[in-house]
């Protein structure tokens, strides 16, 4: 059986730093319990990178945004004769309570940022190994904690993201399965389209090709450029078949 790979290339800069942000949640929940430095360092390099991305813009206020025209969205499907009405109506009902959750949650990542832990590990990450325990006896101190004290610190730190991540994956699921993936060819490598105002691309390509895409262009006019892995000896065929979604 052959093994397809799925990337996914965003069309905008809200969709670039949401597509960030998942990742970095993902990556924050993947290392846990956290029991040793090794675990520790991955989690707060991660924490560090999501405050970083999350005080480059006004995160709260763009899910807000998007929540609302998901809502109006499902608003017109309602008009289509034959539409499932009961899951429309359970995915508004949805959107709009994670929205009420999401204006009523203190500034995202305030809680984060506010943490003395946090801040100290943070300050010594962008030292070459300047994690060392003598650079940070805090640290060292609390991976000597009972490992379910450390767990309870943990878990309350992730279910302060959780308004937002909560808004962040009702909308990401929506707009991944708001376009089917649909067989299209590449020649000579290369494959160019219109956006249609979408937000995300999703390319299926199979594995035994060893290529991967190259993607420009934003949500009116796109192009994709398929690069060998191997850069040197690999090549790319005259005709490729993959399956693309324009979200």
């Amino acid at each position: 059986m052959n093994t397809h790979i799925l990337f996914e290339h965003p069309l905008n800069e809200k969709m670039r730093t949401w597509l960030r942000i998942e990742f970095l949640i993902q990556q924050m929940s993947h290392h846990r319990p956290i029991a040793d430095h090794a675990t520790a360092l991955h989690f707060f390099r991660n924490v560090g990178d999501l405050l970083d991305v999350i005080e480059r813009g006004d995160v709260r206020t763009e899910l807000l945004k998007e929540l609302e025209r998901q809502q109006r969205k499902l608003q017109a499907w309602t008009e289509v004769p034959g539409v499932d009405q009961s899951r429309i109506d359970s995915l508004r009902l949805q959107l709009k309570q994670s929205s009420s959750i999401l204006m009523a949650a203190p500034r995202v990542g305030q809680f984060l940022r506010e943490d003395r832990l946090i801040a100290l590990v943070r300050q010594r990450l962008s030292i070459p190994g300047g994690c060392c325990s003598f650079d940070l006896p805090t640290l060292h101190m609390w991976l000597h904690m009972q490992q379910q004290q450390r767990d309870a610190q943990v878990t309350s730190w992730m279910e302060s993201l959780e308004p937002m991540n909560q808004a962040l994956t009702l909308i990401l699921d929506l707009v991944r399965h708001s376009s089917p993936f649909r067989k299209q060819t590449s020649l000579n490598g290369f494959y160019q389209d219109n956006g249609d105002d979408a937000d995300l691309l999703r390319l299926n390509i199979a594995l035994g090709e060893q290529l991967y895409p190259q993607i420009s262009g934003h949500k009116s006019r796109f192009a994709i450029r398929f690069m060998p892995l191997d850069s040197e000896n690999g090549t790319v065929p005259e005709r490729l078949d993959f399956e693309l979604a324009c979200c």
